[in-house]
């Protein structure tokens, strides 16, 4: 079984291609310069190579349990890296410096995230939740909120969890039932919470002195459907009068999901209110609880999309070590039938540079991401900020879905570089698959990210957005058309590709032919996202970035992606203008083989 290595040399080039530099000039980010993102990065990498990553196949093998008292208890060593995250501030990286945080760019903190889910995606779900948290309450709570519970979620020392999940309601928040009852004896905003939630990660553990769980629940009068449900932080301890916790709420896990994957991540059904009702704090005003999960939500879905980042770069971590060492058949190039390792077999070598390349694409399209964030929260131009909040509105589907299918498709051409050795668990390759399954469908699945590229970011507003990144696509095609002709070609034809998609959808933008388009235009705009990206991290290595050999590789990785992988556009573009016919015409007993 192969241990994780931080890519951090990979990771540096990526920061490059998305501007790191430009992030790191403006105001609030000037302390990351280029000396201090490289020793964080080596130091995360550290952390994640020699502590997380040797937990993470004793954490698929033990799981976690619950006690009779209903105490979930996570794998041996899992609390104690998690105090040693805390202790190295490793939580804090993004955040406001006012409540503790170290004020660096999400870009870098994003790198660092990749790093936890490669090395440990079981153990990467605590803090990722708990981020969610933090952005929420940092854009919605009152000071006083603010105040009470940032510096604790920032430093890591609470963990927060976000419960919307409801048994009668999967993606279909409207049906939320659980209800807030106004509790004016307590005090002003606050409520007593009862009901049930399902799929609730982190639910509950044993690595942090308190779990905040952020909880969507409906007012007695409150408005039918999405727009009649609030937002309420509802913690596991109450806390006392010097704000630490005390007093157990009255909230308790029922039951662990017993799950194809993140064996090592307590997935909880959680119970609020048995016993007269959870004490909750109203965030915000009543009824706009989903606006604010959103915030979450969106935060969520780029960090699920770095999870498929982290588990496809493991896989081929992993995928690559084995095929170095495992000899069978003579080298196809040679005359001379001696046995030679499988990495000398083309088909091998496809699937390799395949897996390699496609988990560079992703991370690009992630850390892009990012940056836009970063941009759109720190830049002192208005119109800047808010060309950034479009781009990256248009990007985070994009980074979600693609990505989390990358992470898929990875770890699956994983196992097949392994063999039936593969197949057995103690090589860990079944295990890369099996904990990346679960990314495409969390967070929304990848079919309602494509819903919404299309239906909230194309469609909405007439292709604006979209627009203004394919113009800057082109520039970049005209830069490798100079310098490198043959990728500056096949990147045009996918660009040609993305604006007959664009002209098609929008002028068949009835409901049903946006939905049914809407999974391959994804597919089409991830690979044409990726090709770009790619694109300026070959005419970064063509210029020369000091070590010839890693220059050589992305050259070719670039290359290997926009010859041999890029061209699929053209098949997405043929099922974009096929239409619906061809998936709504049997009925729904046609469609059963029986």
């Amino acid at each position: 079984m192969t241990d994780y290595r931080a890519p951090v040399s990979d990771m540096t080039a990526a920061l490059s291609v998305v501007g790191m530099a430009d992030i790191a000039s403006l105001p609030g980010y000037e302390d990351a310069s280029d000396d201090m993102v490289a020793a964080i990065l080596e130091e995360a990498g550290k952390l994640a190579g020699s502590v997380l990553s040797p937990l993470n196949a004793l954490g698929d093998r033990q799981g976690c349990s619950i006690t009779e008292d209903g105490r979930v208890t996570t794998p041996d060593g899992f609390p104690q890296a998690y105090q040693q995250f805390v202790e190295g501030g490793w939580n804090g990286v993004p955040f406001d410096p006012d409540f503790g945080g170290q004020g660096l760019p999400m870009l870098l903190g994003t790198a660092l995230f990749e790093m936890w889910q490669g090395a440990n995606m079981s153990f990467g779900l605590c803090p990722m939740l708990t981020v969610g948290s933090i952005e929420l309450l940092t854009h919605h709570g009152s000071d006083a909120q603010k105040s009470t519970w940032l510096p604790k979620l920032i430093s890591g020392e609470w963990t927060g969890t976000m419960n919307l999940t409801e048994p009668q309601a999967g993606s279909d928040l409207a049906a939320v039932r659980t209800k807030a009852t106004a509790a004016p004896e307590l005090g002003e905003g606050i409520y007593r919470i009862q009901g049930g939630k399902i799929f609730i990660t982190h639910g509950d553990h044993d690595m942090s002195a308190n779990i905040v769980h952020m909880v969507l629940a409906r007012l007695p009068d409150a408005p039918q459907g999405i727009k009649g449900i609030s937002l309420f932080i509802v913690p596991k301890f109450l806390l006392n009068e010097a704000g630490e916790p005390g007093d157990p709420n009255d909230l308790r896990v029922v039951s662990l999901e017993h799950k194809l994957g993140i064996h090592a991540s307590p997935t909880c059904v959680m119970a609020f209110g048995d016993k007269g009702g959870a004490i909750g704090y109203l965030v915000g005003e009543e009824n706009r609880g989903i606006e604010y999960m959103f915030t979450m939500m969106n935060n969520a879905r780029l960090a699920v999309g770095v999870q498929g980042v982290g588990i496809a770069e493991r896989a081929t971590q992993a995928a690559v070590s084995y095929a170095k060492d495992r000899v069978q058949g003579p080298d196809p190039a040679k005359r001379e039938k001696v046995s030679v390792s499988i990495i000398h077999m083309p088909d091998v070598r496809r699937m390799l540079m395949t897996m390699r390349a496609l988990t560079q694409a992703a991370r690009l399209i992630t850390f892009q991401t990012a940056a836009e964030f970063d941009r759109a929260k720190a830049h002192p131009d208005e119109a800047v900020r808010a060309t950034a909040e479009a781009r990256a509105a248009l990007l985070t589907p994009i980074a979600k879905a693609w990505s989390t299918d990358v992470g898929i498709q990875v770890a699956n051409l994983g196992i097949q570089v392994h063999g039936g050795l593969g197949f057995i668990e103690e090589t860990g390759a079944a295990q890369y698959l099996r904990d990346a399954r679960i990314a495409a469908i969390y967070e929304g699945t990848n079919g309602i990210q494509a819903i919404d590229l299309v239906g909230r970011k194309l469609i909405r507003d007439r292709g604006t957005a979209l627009s203004e990144l394919v113009a800057e696509m082109r520039t970049t095609q005209a830069d490798l058309t100079q310098v490198l002709p043959d990728l500056g070609q096949a990147f045009g034809l996918a660009l040609d590709d993305v604006e007959a998609a664009q002209a098609w959808i929008l002028e068949n933008s009835d409901p049903v032919n946006m939905q049914s388009a809407a999974t391959p235009f994804l597919n089409l705009m991830g690979l044409a996202t990726g090709g770009w990206l790619l694109g300026k991290l070959a005419l970064n290595a063509k210029a020369g970035t000091g070590d010839p050999n890693h220059d050589t590789a992305r050259l070719t990785v670039a290359g290997f992606f926009l010859r041999q992988l890029l061209p699929a556009t053209g098949g997405h573009l043929a099922a974009i203008r096929a239409g619906a016919e061809d998936l709504m015409a049997l009925d729904e007993d046609a469609l059963s083989p029986v």
